[in-house]
């Protein structure tokens, strides 16, 4: 393991070259922009960037997007090279990218997350998968001097192309490397973690990209309009969920109307699930991911897991790094908010480890084949294992107990309860920041702003004699009751700073690290799904009620001196739609449906609340 340590970290020396920019990329390469026929008459446009010395055979490296592949101008070129593309210029790829259908310059209907279809009868049955296999045989056909071979990536809804791509895959297509992908709506990516619903994620977003486009035309997406920098502010005065529509939508958003009918999992959900369909990929995979990634580290995760459950042969890997969405592919990766890495960890990733990897399979380059390369965040240092999540664990609980005090001892549980109220007209925000969509930096905020609000709950230990590192998911299990019929429970879990830790000169103006409570991980889980996400269930108002799932995988190490820290709160806002504390369809809910409830967390041998977390043995 050392071994490729170094191997790894030898390759980055190779690619750090000349600096490639637009002026660059138009000196060496020629632009051409094609109209790709697909099985069934629709066509979608198409840009290759194209080698001007053709004295040798290129791979071609392709990205399919409903984000735009502008410019369109076949003498235009883009006026910034991002480290998302610029090593493959070096390189000498043929970089193609196309418009998806239905988006932007191609013809066609756009889908969301159009479903897998795997029994296509005629031509007029299509997919993803079925677009991105006729767009390679397209180009390995008609494109001069490729090699044959074809590699295909994205991030995010990019993400989920790029496994589509890598289903029913073209012979051509070598390898492939879905980053952040879309994988299972309505279970944890994108628009709804356990259930409850990811407001101005889904607001922003289809505000602005759900717009109909009936034909192609290159005009951006226009972004929604708030009229106000504070989206905590516009949310709460936004009120009940009907109200978007009614005011600000009037029926022109098709796919928020969409998610509103189906506030449930359903077959609506499962055609757009594409985990079922990893199973038997011939292409190699990388899968990328980003610890702090609000949107999409669930479809990282779940994917790679499924593919290497269903796919005994051939190479599937994964990396993940300390990135907020998509941060490797457009920023240096040194840090993020406050918290700084020590290295640029976008830049070793893209040199020597993507890179590498479509090297070796385009363009039969040495390569050292890593399971898993994934960055521990607290310790700031990339691992190589064996396995994700590592084998080498031993399981602990930590136990909620009485005067707020987390403890692996569960003697300390006592017959008390701790309680607060959850008022849906001041909810718990889930930042310190005045922003409208997401905060991408309140994934490491420190979250001293939410640990003394009475509607927190806080336990946390005793500073820690010794390192700990904890590897994969979270478990949680706790035992609460609400005075209403439903209710949100949000646990955080949170590496305490000592008090005494020196900030940072170029930081002393703006934080203070000294106590700093970093969150670590956090998320949702709305109650009456505690169950099932097709079939909710009512709770009993005042009984005391199981609540039990997983927060995402994290690799995360707590030093010497250091607190771990849970907090636990029934509203996460404007992240977290407000739950009106009814056992009701929220899609429908009115204004006057939300109400104030008090929740109580129960910490005794009967009735315990603990977390469950796996410590890592390297």
């Amino acid at each position: 393991m050392k071994l490729s340590f170094l191997l790894i970290f030898a390759w980055s020396g190779l690619v750090a070259a000349q600096e490639v920019d637009s002026a660059w990329v138009s000196t060496h390469y020629q632009k051409r922009v094609f109209s790709i026929p697909m099985r069934d008459g629709v066509r979608l446009c198409t840009i290759a960037y194209i080698p001007r010395d053709t004295s040798k055979k290129y791979p071609i490296l392709l990205q399919r997007t409903p984000y735009s592949i502008a410019p369109y101008d076949d003498k235009e070129f883009p006026a910034d090279v991002s480290i998302f593309w610029r090593n493959y210029f070096r390189e000498g790829y043929i970089v193609v990218r196309q418009d998806v259908r239905g988006r932007y310059m191609s013809e066609g209907q756009f889908m969301d997350v159009r479903p897998y279809n795997p029994v296509k009868k005629s031509k007029r049955d299509v997919d993803e998968s079925s677009d991105a296999f006729d767009t390679v045989e397209w180009l390995v056909k008609n494109i001069p001097a490729n090699n044959g071979r074809v590699g295909v990536k994205g991030i995010s809804y990019p993400g989920f192309y790029s496994t589509m791509a890598t289903i029913d895959a073209h012979p051509a297509v070598k390898a492939t490397s879905p980053q952040a992908p879309v994988s299972q709506w309505m279970s944890g990516d994108d628009f709804f973690h356990n259930g409850a619903f990811m407001l101005p994620h889904a607001f922003d977003f289809y505000g602005a990209f759900g717009r109909p486009r009936p034909h192609p035309k290159s005009e951006k997406d226009v972004e929604f309009e708030h009229g106000m920098p504070d989206g905590y502010k516009f949310f709460l005065e936004l009120g009940a969920l009907p109200n978007a529509n009614v005011v600000y939508f009037k029926d022109s958003v098709f796919f928020w109307n969409e998610i509103m009918a189906h506030g449930v999992w359903s077959d609506f959900w499962a055609k757009r699930s594409v985990l079922p369909h990893l199973k038997n990929l011939k292409p190699a995979t990388l899968i990328v991911g980003g610890w702090f990634d609000t949107e999409n580290l669930y479809g990282a995760l779940h994917s790679y897991a499924e593919i290497e459950k269903n796919n005994r042969s051939g190479y599937h890997g994964i990396v993940m790094g300390p990135w907020y969405h998509g941060q490797w592919g457009s920023h240096d990766g040194d840090s993020l908010g406050y918290i700084s890495y020590g290295s640029k960890t976008s830049e070793f990733y893209a040199d020597s480890i993507e890179l590498p990897f479509f090297n070796h399979y385009l363009k039969d380059s040495p390569w050292v084949s890593n399971e898993a390369v994934v960055f521990r965040t607290g310790e700031n240092r990339w691992e190589i294992l064996n396995a994700w999540p590592p084998q080498e664990t031993d399981v602990r609980k930590y136990y909620f107990c009485r005067e707020g005090r987390l403890s692996i001892d569960e003697k300390e549980m006592d017959g008390a309860a701790d309680e607060y109220t959850n008022d849906p007209d001041k909810p718990v925000p889930y930042t310190n920041e005045i922003t409208q969509w997401y905060d991408k930096e309140f994934m490491l905020e420190d979250q001293r702003f939410a640990s003394r609000r009475p509607d927190v709950i806080v336990y946390q230990t005793d500073l820690l004699a010794d390192e700990m590192t904890i590897a994969g998911p979270i478990k949680v299990h706790l035992t609460g009751s609400t005075s209403g019929t439903d209710c949100d429970w949000i646990v955080k879990v949170i590496d305490v700073f000592p008090d005494t830790l020196q900030t940072p000169f170029e930081y002393q103006d703006r934080v203070k690290l000294g106590g700093y409570q970093m969150l670590v991980r956090g998320d949702v889980l709305r109650g009456k799904f505690r169950n099932s996400l097709a079939a909710p269930e009512a709770i009993k108002p005042g009984e005391p009620t199981v609540f039990e799932y997983s927060l995402q995988d994290v690799f995360h190490t707590f030093r010497k001196g250091h607190r771990v820290m849970v907090q636990v709160q029934s509203s996460w806002f404007p992240m977290i739609d407000r739950n009106p504390g009814k056992f009701m369809n929220i899609y429908e809910a009115s204004d006057a449906d939300y109400q104030k409830t008090r929740q109580k967390i129960y910490h005794n041998r009967e009735h315990p609340s603990f977390i469950e977390v796996n410590l890592w043995k390297p």
